[in-house]
């Protein structure tokens, strides 16, 4: 099944949004993974299907962090398919 969406991350009223078009040929055997840095309060990921209704898109944006001890600078956000 071909995986075919977009990914747009939003960070406050006056910024410009960052989109990510994406498509593979087979999205079970090659799943997409990002890890995006979101830097600060107030952001948005959004994941739209741009595949047709044939094609269902199974999304997971969750926390993730880079370091160790408490220290929050360097959150982001891990997407990828769930399962």
């Amino acid at each position: 099944r071909p995986l075919n969406a977009r990914i747009e991350l939003l960070q406050g009223p006056n910024n410009n949004k960052q989109v990510v078009e994406l498509y593979t040929e087979d999205g079970l055997d090659r799943p997409f993974f990002a890890i995006v840095e979101t830097p600060g309060s107030g952001n948005v990921v959004r994941v739209v299907n741009t595949a047709p209704v044939e094609f269902p898109l199974y999304a997971s944006v969750d926390a993730y962090r880079v370091g160790g001890g408490g220290d929050w600078a360097d959150d982001g956000l891990m997407i990828g398919r769930a399962f």
